[in-house]
C-alpha cells in the first residue's frame, strides 16, 4: 500500500494536491490527527485500495504536534510512508491570504506575517523528513497538477525544486522573482524581417530564424552547461525553487525562441521544469 502524508504551509496547495492525488486513484482524507494515521493504515491495509493520502496540518492544533509520534507507530507496525510537503514564499502567501480574505490558522490579532513565521517553527522538522517538497510560489495549479503527475502517475525521478524557464521583454523590466538573467539582444531580430514581424518565437518561422545562426547554438550550448553544473548544487543547499528568466528588448521573438528551445533541452534531462513567456501578449505595435 502507498501511505502519502501531505502537509506544508497553509496557502501553499495542500487542498489542490489532495484534489489532484484523488483524480489519479488515491483515497484521500484532510485534516487527520495524527494519533488516527496507524488506524488508517491498519483500516485500508486490510481493503482494496492501495494508494492513500491523508492531509495533515496545524489546523489540528495542539493535536498536530503529535506527528513524529505516529509516523514512529507507522514505521513500528511496519507501514511505510512518504512526505509531500508543499511550501511558498512569505510574500506569495501573505499574497494568497489577501486576496482570499482568509485568516492564517495561527494569526494573532489578524497578523498573517505571525502566523506565517509560527507556522514555518512549527513546520521545520516535519520539512526536513519530507520525501517530496514542491514550492508553489511561482507555479499555476496546472502546473502543481502536471508536477504531482510527474511524481505519482510517470513515476519520474524527483528532485526538489522546480525550474520556472520564463521570456521576457528588457523594455517591461526584469521579473522581480528571476533568480538568473540571461540576455539575448545579441541575437539576430526577427521583428526586422517584415514576414516575421508580426510572429512570435512560439511561431516555427520565428524559432527557426532565431536558432539557425551558430551563436545561438553556441549560447544554448553554454547556458545549458552552466545550468548542469549549478542545478545539483541548489539542490543539495536545499533550493527548492530557480526562477530564470531570458530577456530581449520586447519579449516576443528572441527570449520566446530561446526558452523554447532550454526547455526541449532540460526537459531531456527529466528536470520539473515549467515554461512561461511574460510579454508574448503584449500589443505587437509596441515591442520588438
Amino acid at each position: 500500500m502507498k501511505f502519502l502524508i501531505v502537509t506544508g504551509m497553509s496557502g501553499a496547495g495542500k487542498t489542490s494536491a489532495l484534489k489532484f492525488l484523488e483524480d489519479i486513484g488515491y483515497f484521500c482524507a484532510d485534516n487527520l490527527p495524527p494519533v488516527l494515521m496507524l488506524k488508517f493504515a491498519e483500516l485500508f491495509n486490510k481493503s482494496d485500495i492501495d494508494k492513500v493520502a491523508i492531509g495533515i496540518d496545524i489546523r489540528g492544533g495542539k493535536m498536530f504536534r503529535d506527528l513524529f509520534e505516529g509516523l514512529s507507530d507507522l514505521t513500528k507496525h511496519g507501514y511505510d510512508y512518504d512526505i509531500l510537503f508543499l511550501d511558498a514564499n512569505d510574500s506569495t502567501l501573505i499574497k494568497r491570504f489577501k486576496e482570499t480574505r482568509r485568516t492564517h490558522p495561527l494569526s494573532r490579532n489578524g497578523s498573517i506575517e505571525e502566523g506565517i513565521f509560527q507556522e514555518r517553527k512549527i513546520l521545520e522538522d516535519v520539512k526536513k523528513k519530507s520525501t517530496y517538497i514542491i514550492d508553489t510560489s511561482s507555479i499555476l495549479v496546472k502546473e502543481l497538477k502536471e508536477i504531482i503527475n510527474r511524481i505519482f502517475v510517470l513515476d519520474e525521478k524527483f528532485e526538489s525544486i522546480v525550474i520556472k524557464i520564463c521570456s521576457f521583454g528588457f523594455k517591461y523590466g526584469i521579473p522581480a522573482d528571476c533568480d538568473l538573467v540571461f540576455d539575448v539582444r545579441f541575437l539576430p531580430n526577427p521583428y526586422y524581417i517584415p514576414s516575421l514581424k508580426s510572429l512570435t518565437g512560439n511561431d516555427d518561422d520565428v524559432y527557426n530564424y532565431v536558432m539557425r545562426f551558430e551563436e545561438s547554438r553556441i549560447f544554448l550550448d553554454k547556458v545549458t552547461d552552466l545550468l548542469d553544473f549549478l542545478i545539483p548544487k541548489y539542490v543539495k543547499e536545499g533550493k527548492t525553487q530557480l526562477v530564470i528568466g531570458i530577456g530581449c528588448t520586447g519579449g516576443k521573438h528572441r527570449s520566446v525562441s530561446f526558452v523554447n528551445a532550454l526547455y526541449s533541452r532540460m526537459n531531456q534531462k527529466r528536470h520539473n521544469i515549467i515554461v512561461k513567456h511574460n510579454d508574448i501578449d503584449r500589443d505587437i505595435k509596441n515591442g520588438k
